[in-house]
C-alpha cells in the first residue's frame, strides 16, 4: 500500500501540486487522470523518489520515504517496476539484456539465474524467442511488453506506468491494459498508472484519482465515474461523444 498525505511540490514561482492525499491498495490497478499539466507527471515521480515534495509525506507499506535511510531508500527502489511512456528501451541491448538490466543493478545473482528469471517473465508476457532480438526489431505492442517484463523481473512490490499505451493503437492498447491487471492480480502488487486513455480507465480503474491544476478533484472508481456530477470530471471524461453515449445508457440502466 501507498499512503500520501497532503503533499506539495513547487519549482521555483510554480506551484504544481497543491496538498494531494490518496491512498494505492495493493493488489489493486490505481489510475491517475488528467489533463496536460495537471501535475500527473510530477506526481508520478514524486511517488518513484525522484521529486522530493516540499510538505506532506509518502508512506510505502506504513514506512515513510522522506524518513528513510539511504541504504533503506535504495532497497525500496530495488522493489519498484516502472514501465516508461516510450517504453525507454537500450537499443543497444538486446531484448533479453533489457529485461536482466534490473537484476545487473539490484542483486548479486549469477549470470545463468539472471537469464532463467529474463526467460521467466518474457515467457509471462508471452514474449518466448524473442531474447535475442533487438529492440528496432520489435513492434510497438511487443517493446511494451519488455518494458513490463523487465519491471516486473525483480519481482517488484510497487509498479508504476507512465502513459502505458501511449502510441498503440486500440486492440494492442487493450492487450496491455489486460497485461498489467493480471499482472497485479497474480503477484498482488500496488499499481499506479498515469493516463489520459479513457479506454483504460474503463478496463483497468480499480481506483481513479482526477488531477486538476495540481489538486485532487474526485476519486472513485470505472463505475462511480459515471455516476460523478462533478463538472470538472464530466468535462475532461465526456469531451467526445462516445462516452456521453455510454455514460447515457449506463445511467439507464442502473435507473
Amino acid at each position: 500500500m501507498i499512503e500520501v498525505k497532503n503533499i506539495q511540490k513547487s519549482f521555483g514561482d510554480a506551484h504544481i501540486l497543491k496538498g494531494i492525499s490518496a491512498t494505492f491498495e495493493k493488489g489493486k490497478t490505481s489510475l491517475v487522470i488528467g489533463q496536460s499539466g495537471s501535475g500527473k507527471t510530477v506526481f508520478l515521480k514524486c511517488l518513484l523518489g525522484l521529486f522530493s515534495p516540499e510538505q506532506g509525506s509518502i508512506a510505502y507499506d506504513e514506512k515513510i520515504y522522506s524518513e528513510l535511510s539511504d541504504d533503506e531508500k535504495r532497497n525500496l527502489r530495488a522493489k519498484m517496476g516502472m514501465v516508461f511512456q516510450g517504453s525507454a528501451l537500450f537499443d543497444s541491448m538486446t531484448i533479453q539484456e533489457n529485461v536482466m538490466f534490473p537484476l545487473r543493478m539490484f542483486t548479486k545473482q549469477s549470470k545463468s539465474e539472471m537469464e532463467d528469471r529474463a526467460d521467466f517473465v518474457l515467457k509471462r508476457v508471452n514474449l518466448e524467442g524473442a531474447h535475442h532480438k533487438m529492440p528496432s526489431e520489435a513492434s510497438g505492442g511487443m517493446q511494451k511488453r519488455v518494458a513490463i517484463a523487465r519491471a516486473i523481473v525483480n519481482n517488484p512490490k510497487y509498479l508504476f506506468c507512465d502513459e502505458p499505451n501511449s502510441g498503440l493503437d486500440p486492440k494492442t492498447a487493450i492487450v496491455i491494459d489486460n497485461l498489467i491487471q493480471e499482472i497485479t492480480d497474480e503477484y498482488n502488487i500496488t499499481t499506479v498508472i498515469n493516463s489520459h486513455d479513457m479506454n483504460s480507465v474503463m478496463e483497468i480503474g480499480e481506483k481513479i484519482v482526477f488531477l486538476k491544476d495540481g489538486l485532487k478533484a474526485w476519486e472513485g472508481s470505472k463505475e462511480t465515474i459515471f455516476k460523478t456530477d462533478n463538472e470538472v470530471v464530466t468535462d475532461f471524461v465526456y469531451s467526445s461523444n462516445l462516452f456521453k453515449k455510454v455514460r447515457r445508457m449506463y445511467l439507464d440502466e442502473n435507473d
